[in-house]
This record gives structure tokens, C-alpha cells and sequence, in this order.
């Protein structure tokens, strides 16, 4: 019966055994597998700053590169200005004498050398002063005759010292008159015919305005035409006159026209006057080489850079230079290869002007015009599409 027992016993030990194998076999079958491991995901490279861009490729977008500007924003005083020809670089040509226009050899726009005739104009006064001329010439030959004969008849012993000495007075009389008469032939430009008064340029240039007509008779000292030299210009602008005291000759000045076009000049000087009327005083601009599209009677804009009081350790870049990548304000510095963006801190800003606390030195040289086609590429690459 013991062994009865003790069978049964070991019979249960071993199916509780078999139940618990089977439970946990049936528990790993069911619980879920883990997961694989996965390779980790690679985050793109942040795209740099740089722009490769060729010299060819920089005309094409037409970008304007220009170096930062040294000095105070608060320097730069904004003013309208005109642009005329230089006092010595313009000519108002006009008959010399009352006349009938018979010539007209120039037409506006044509070139004309210094000394060239324009026109003629035909004159009874012409022909006067050129009849003068030859009476003059003729009484001076027949002096010399006289001082030559007078001079035998002395040697001679026939002729006294007083006929020779009166002959000699004679004769620096008809020099005189011939000079007087060359004088005023030349003065009234009498042309070679006798009968004509030439109009002449005194300068080289162009024929700006043509108000002669052929046929027409004009009065002595009518405006017949006007030569000007377009490249030797002057800037005339008004300015506050507490702003033209802080101007001084040689401050730099910005120049820019309506269509957008920008050059540079200097300031020639100051008449120091304020007009009555306007309430402004007149500081005039010699253009630099860049403002050969300047014309005399343009408007443009002018903006000073006065160095009289004020600090030259700021840096001012034109408002289009400075461009916004994410939540930094950058300009685009010219490298060999193309443009880096350049984070800087902006400071104050005026019209077309941004001041520069940090993170760019004077003269360095920055992308202005159309910079915002750099900053646009830039984002384009951290899109992907580069």
C-alpha cells in the first residue's frame, strides 16, 4: 500500500513537472518577438555658407559687389542734387555781329573740336571791319615805303632828320592801326571771304542746343548754340546749414539716379552762403570716373558722408547687403570662389543705409545689389533641391 503511495506521488510530481514545461513553452510562443535592430538614421549635413560662383556668373545676376564704407550712419546727410556742366566745360555760342545765317556746318549731338566753325553769318559789320583791316595793311606798306625812302635821302644828305624821324612816327602809327583792326576782325571772327562772321566753339564737346536757323537774320550777340564737354561735370547740392558746416572738401558722396544706377563723387567745395529764399546752402560735387552716364540738368540723389565732427570707426553697408538667413542677419563677403554669408549685428538704420555693429571690417567687399539671389541659393541647397 506504501508503494501504492509513493507511485502515485511521483506519477503527480512528474505531470505537474510536464504542466509547467508545457506552460512556459506555450508562454514563449506566445509573447511577441522583439524587434529588430534598426541602423541608425542619418541626419544631413548642414549645407555651408559658401557660394561657388564664377566672375561670369557674378555679371550675369548682375550683382553689384562694393567694399563696406567706413564711418558714422548719423555722417551721412541725404540731398537732392542736379547735375550741371563744369563753369570752363560749357559755351554759349552767339553771333559776333548783326547778320543773315547762311551755314549751318553742326547739327545738336555732333562732336565739335576747339576752334571749329558752326556756322557763318553774313554781315554788312563783317565786311566793315574786314575793309578796315585791308586800309590798315595798305597804310602800314606805304609807311615803310616812306621810312625807307626817307632813310636813303638822309644818308644822301638831301632830306633832313626831321622828314626821316616823322616817317619813322608814321610808321608805328599804321602798326598800330593794323593791330587794332586785326584785333577787332579777330574779336568779331570774321571769316575769310570778308563778308561773314564765323561762329566758333571755343571748347571740344557736343552741340547740346542749335536754336540757328538758315536764313534767318539775327541781332549781334544772339544765342545761336551751346557745346558742352559730358565728361567734365559738377554736382550741385542743397543741404540744412547745419549739415553743410560739417562737410569738408574731399568727404566722400554717394551718388544715385532714378533708375537705380550708383556712382561716386567728392566734394569739390562749399559756398558757405545760404539762399534767402530756399533757406540752403549749395556744396558742389566733382563726379568720379563711374558717373559717365551722368547728363548737365539731371536730378539724382546725393548722399554725403560729412567727416567734419563726426566718428570713423563705424562700418555702413548699403540696406540691400543685408540679408536674413534663419534668425541670423548676414551680408555675403566676395571670396576667391564666390560669396560667404557673414553673420553680422545691425545697429541704426537711414533711407538706404544699415549700420554695422560688428562682424564686418571697412573695405571689406560685400555683395549689394541683388544680394538676396545669394541667400536664395543658400536656401534652395538647405531644402535639398541643390
Amino acid at each position: 500500500m506504501t508503494d501504492n503511495r509513493n507511485r502515485l506521488y511521483a506519477g503527480a510530481a512528474i505531470a505537474l513537472a510536464l504542466a509547467a514545461a508545457a506552460g512556459f513553452g506555450l508562454a514563449r510562443l506566445t509573447q511577441p518577438s522583439a524587434p529588430a535592430p534598426q541602423a541608425p538614421i542619418e541626419k544631413p549635413a548642414e549645407p555651408g555658407d559658401s557660394i561657388a560662383l564664377s566672375a561670369d556668373a557674378i555679371r550675369a545676376s548682375q550683382i553689384v559687389i562694393a567694399p563696406a564704407t567706413a564711418g558714422e550712419l548719423d555722417a551721412a546727410i541725404a540731398a537732392s542734387a542736379t547735375v550741371d556742366s563744369a563753369p570752363d566745360a560749357e559755351a554759349v555760342l552767339t553771333a559776333r555781329a548783326a547778320g543773315t545765317v547762311t551755314r549751318i556746318l553742326k547739327r545738336i549731338g555732333d562732336p565739335v573740336r576747339a576752334g571749329e566753325t558752326i556756322a557763318l553769318v553774313e554781315s554788312r559789320d563783317a565786311s566793315a571791319i574786314a575793309a578796315d583791316r585791308s586800309t590798315a595793311a595798305a597804310r602800314l606798306r606805304l609807311a615803310e615805303q616812306q621810312l625807307t625812302r626817307e632813310g636813303s635821302l638822309l644818308k644822301q644828305g638831301v632830306s633832313p632828320r626831321a622828314d626821316y624821324e616823322t616817317a619813322q612816327a608814321n610808321l608805328a602809327l599804321a602798326r598800330a592801326e593794323v593791330s587794332r583792326a586785326a584785333a577787332a576782325a579777330g574779336a568779331a571772327r570774321v571769316a575769310g571771304d570778308g563778308r561773314s562772321v564765323a561762329v566758333v566753339s571755343p571748347i571740344s564737346g557736343r552741340v547740346t542746343s542749335a536754336s540757328g536757323t538758315l536764313g534767318t537774320f539775327v541781332s549781334a550777340e544772339t544765342e545761336l548754340f551751346r557745346v558742352a564737354d559730358p565728361a567734365r561735370l559738377q554736382i550741385s547740392a542743397s543741404l540744412p546749414p547745419a549739415d553743410a558746416a560739417r562737410v569738408r572738401p574731399g568727404d566722400r558722396v554717394a551718388l544715385a539716379t532714378s533708375d537705380g544706377r550708383s556712382s561716386e563723387g567728392r566734394v569739390r567745395s562749399s559756398t558757405g552762403v545760404v539762399d534767402p529764399t530756399t533757406r540752403a546752402a549749395t556744396i558742389v560735387i566733382t563726379p568720379g570716373a563711374g558717373a559717365t552716364t551722368l547728363v548737365p540738368g539731371q536730378l539724382i540723389q546725393a548722399r554725403v558722408f560729412a567727416s567734419g565732427g563726426a566718428t570713423k570707426g563705424g562700418v555702413m553697408v548699403p540696406q540691400d547687403a543685408v540679408q536674413t538667413l534663419g534668425e541670423r542677419s548676414v551680408v555675403f563677403v566676395r571670396t576667391t570662389t564666390g560669396f560667404k554669408a557673414q553673420p553680422v549685428v545691425v545697429g541704426s538704420r537711414s533711407g538706404d543705409l544699415v549700420a554695422i555693429v560688428s562682424g564686418l571690417a571697412a573695405g571689406t567687399p560685400i555683395a549689394t545689389t541683388n544680394a538676396f539671389l545669394l541667400k536664395a541659393e543658400i536656401e534652395k541647397n538647405e531644402g535639398g533641391e541643390g
